[in-house]
């Protein structure tokens, strides 16, 4: 099993697509949102509602190949702690979708917009740069996401997994073999 947390300080939209990007790029996945003001992705049901109403076991591991998302419903990760564990256990692949408002932690990877100097954003740890229209000249040993096409943007928000040769999407399975 492979655990890849993310966060996004600065960018709401990359917050927000970058774990469904990371869900894509690996056969299967689940992004996990720990952000209690998280946004509202699809799905039949939230880790607010796995942990008030406890999970039955087809809840807890893939019924079928290929990315998945489970929206949180104004949890918070420390009462999500134990479901959480569960699900990591039974997924092979699992992206935690950490708030944008505190702090993730030396294990979570920060997503951040790829700026000009003396623009350019850094973190503590892992730091993973989306490029921009903007030209600008990434740092070394970083890894650069290229810009997202909009129809890999609108597939990821619409629910439904983009082309899996998608440039942007590629791009993410770097990023989980540094995890």
């Amino acid at each position: 099993m492979s655990v890849l947390a993310l966060w996004s300080p600065l960018d709401a939209m990359l917050g927000i697509v970058g774990p469904l990007g990371a869900a894509a790029a690996v056969d299967t996945a689940l992004a996990i949102d720990l952000d209690p003001n998280g946004p509202p992705y699809r799905g039949p049901f939230s880790l607010a509602d796995l942990v008030t109403r406890g999970p039955t076991l087809s809840q807890l591991q893939p019924t079928q190949k290929g990315p998945a998302v489970l929206r949180n419903g104004g949890v918070e990760p420390g009462d999500a702690e134990e479901i959480v564990s569960e699900l990591v256990k039974r997924w092979p692949n699992v992206v935690l979708r950490c708030s944008p408002s505190a702090e993730a932690g030396a294990h979570a990877t920060a997503l951040l917009p790829l700026l000009p100097e003396p623009f350019m954003p850094s973190s503590v740890g892992t730091v993973v740069y989306q490029r921009m229209k903007l030209v600008a000249i990434p740092p070394p040993y970083h890894t650069v996401l290229p810009v997202p096409r909009s129809g890999t943007i609108k597939a990821l928000l619409g629910g439904t997994r983009p082309p899996t040769r998608d440039p942007w999407v590629r791009a993410f399975r770097t990023v989980w073999q540094r995890a």
